[in-house]
């Protein structure tokens, strides 16, 4: 008789975005005539860079042909991508990340889901809190996590590091000593950073105590301050114990074509075995890599058209993080972000709670976000804005707030 893994029964009701979409539909069925305007999914709404698309038929050209048709892709993934990565997000900026400790896979979001199968069930994790879902659902899955206590909307067995106005949304170092820290930067959901220093405090902790840090760092590219780290090699011994998961979604609008890499230093190591090593076999094992034609893409992101189009996009996308952010100030909220990322993070007015406040806005303005309590129990009166729709619907979904 086959047998449920009972982990997967520990996870608490519905996928956040599940819940959002099923009231979404429910209100769309009972008010056909309503407009909605979604700022809530991180999801990207302008077409792919034309030297992305150039690159896409060029490729699908030569899959047409026999001297250059392609099957599966190397297990790390094709050296020109992952050449083209290693140069121009770290040789450029400075920071020594070879081409065979680069990863190419289907998306940041499947990487950070799947890192932890190659550490021990027993390894204690901490996530800031508010935090990405996935990074403790996969730890549940994995029976990780202990018992989920639903007075407190916690898990038993995970280090929940506290993200609030009152601490500028920058975690303090644990009392409890954790084997794996989850850190965001840019962060979501707050949409808020470290600066260089900040992150050499957490890269020193883990060194000092023998912890990996998964730094998931999906929204670089919308890093506009001096001081804010675009990768946490930055940092001095980072390389020993520090993995990066970066993606092509929110910066080259990749979302429906799917690509990422996590970058795993073979510093990382404990007694002769290399954590680069155990990925490797791992990687090879269970995926393929992204198909030739997506990484093909991946490459033309590099190209000089394609940095410079990829940046015009970045900064439509922060032009209406900003136009959201500066519209509900004026108003009267209080909110967070929209500086080095595309997400504002708004506290809910008149001690709502963030459901409370998502059915107002839906039923009053017909504007769709993510309740903040949906990140964890810290995000709890709070909401999150994305600017990843379009302009026009930024600034009208801004107009009806403002109403509210």
């Amino acid at each position: 008789m086959w047998k449920l893994n009972d982990n997967y029964l520990k996870l608490p009701g519905s996928y956040l975005f599940s819940t959002i979409g099923k009231k979404v539909n429910e209100f769309t069925e009972a008010h056909p005539e309503k407009s909605i305007i979604r700022l809530g999914i991180g999801d990207v709404t302008l077409p792919l860079a034309p030297a992305v698309i150039e690159a896409l038929h060029k490729a699908v050209d030569e899959m047409a042909v026999k001297e250059t048709f392609k099957g599966y892709a190397p297990d790390l993934g094709y050296s020109f991508l992952r050449e083209a990565i290693a140069k121009n997000d770290y040789a450029d900026k400075g920071v020594n990340v070879t081409a065979d400790e680069i990863f190419v896979s289907d998306g940041a979001k499947c990487d950070s889901s799947n890192i932890q199968e190659i550490f021990s069930a027993d390894c204690k994790i901490a996530v800031c809190d508010p935090v990405y879902p996935v990074y403790v659902d996969s730890n549940v899955m994995a029976g990780r996590a202990g018992e989920w206590d639903p007075k407190k909307e916690m898990f038993t067995n995970v280090i929940y590091m506290p993200c609030t106005a009152e601490n500028g949304f920058v975690p303090e170092l644990p009392k409890e000593t954790p084997d794996l820290i989850y850190l965001c930067y840019p962060n979501n959901p707050t949409g808020t950073t470290l600066t260089k220093d900040q992150l050499q405090v957490w890269v020193d902790y883990a060194n000092k105590v023998g912890a990996i840090i998964i730094y998931d760092a999906a929204y670089e590219a919308y890093i506009s301050e001096a001081d804010v780290p675009h990768t946490i090699y930055e940092c001095e011994g980072a390389r020993s114990c520090a993995i990066e998961l970066r993606s092509f979604s929110k910066n080259a609008g990749f979302t429906g074509l799917r690509l990422g890499f996590t970058v795993v230093p073979k510093d990382i190591k404990q007694g002769d075995v290399m954590l680069h090593s155990l990925w490797a076999r791992r990687h090879g094992t269970k995926y393929n890599g992204a198909p030739y034609i997506v990484q093909r893409a991946g490459e033309a992101c590099y190209s000089e058209a394609g940095k410079a189009q990829l940046k015009e996009q970045v900064a439509y996308y922060m032009k209406n993080a900003n136009t959201i952010y500066n519209g509900l100030k004026e108003a009267g909220y209080t909110v967070f972000g929209g500086v080095n990322a595309p997400y504002v993070w708004l506290q809910t007015p008149d001690h709502m709670t963030s459901w409370e406040f998502f059915d107002k806005l839906l039923n009053e303005a017909g504007v769709v976000g993510t309740p903040g309590s949906g990140f964890g129990p810290s995000g709890e009166g709070y909401f999150r804005l994305t600017g990843f729709g379009t302009y026009e619907n930024t600034v009208a979904a801004v107009d009806r707030i403002k109403k509210l």
